[in-house]
């Protein structure tokens, strides 16, 4: 039965619009999976419903669904995040990296602190010209306790997103690290704001673009994956 028919379809596609904030979008050139990650990623404490949030236990499970479905060529995945849980960012940008389809980021007012994991773990990543991500060392709020394994527990913590941004994008570790503790970038904190062309110049994100190019690039991504399986690759 076609999907346009179908009103229990269509009803689930918009409660999914409003939901996740995700879509799929058919046409000639294949059919996109469109994610995004706003607000705070929320983590194993909820956030007060003030705050606009992406889920962690919503996102994994549908990552999953879009590798294995036949239905699905390739992830758009739009970010305008501040941050917020480490290790349910990393989980997420985890499971985009090990993905085998095409899948492109586009980073659209702010890609912050584990937003920029999140905005490299793609095959190909863009950043607008006036988006913003803040590099700044891990934090964390709340009641610590101060001990030597504490902070040894940050530190191998930042450790492992330094390495994976490094991985994932084109930045050495070292420049990396020293975005993360610069000073005098910020007024009250430690850290590095890089604008569109900073981002891409420093090797952060490949490309300066909008929805467009981002959408341009995964098509061809698309192309040359549908090639590759027909056995034409050069097609």
């Amino acid at each position: 039965m076609n999907a346009s028919h179908n009103p229990d379809m269509k009803e689930q596609e918009r409660e999914q619009i409003v939901e996740l904030g995700s879509d799929l979008t058919k046409s000639e050139s294949g059919k996109i999976y469109t994610l995004t990650i706003i607000g705070q990623v929320e983590g194993h404490q909820v956030l007060p419903e003030t705050c606009k949030t992406t889920k962690y236990e919503h996102v994994l499970p549908l990552l999953a669904g879009i590798e294995e479905s036949d239905e699905i060529d390739g992830l758009l995945l739009l970010l305008n995040t501040v941050g917020g849980d480490i290790e349910a960012g990393l989980a997420i940008a985890e499971m985009i990296a090990g993905m085998k389809k095409p899948t492109v980021s586009l980073v659209l007012g702010g890609g912050h602190s584990i937003g920029i994991p999140l905005a490299v773990c793609t095959k190909k990543s863009f950043i607008t010209p006036t988006a913003s991500m803040t590099v700044h060392p891990v934090r964390m709020t709340g009641l610590v306790v101060g001990a030597p394994q504490t902070f040894r527990y940050f530190q191998r913590i930042q450790e492992q997103i330094v390495e994976f941004v490094a991985n994932n994008s084109k930045i050495s570790k070292s420049e990396f690290e020293h975005f993360m503790m610069a000073t005098g970038e910020m007024a009250t904190d430690v850290g590095t704001i890089l604008y569109g062309k900073e981002a891409v110049a420093s090797g952060l994100i490949d490309r300066l673009g909008g929805l467009n190019d981002a959408l341009s690039a995964l098509h061809r991504m698309i192309d040359k994956s549908k090639a590759s399986k027909s056995g034409n690759p050069n097609s």
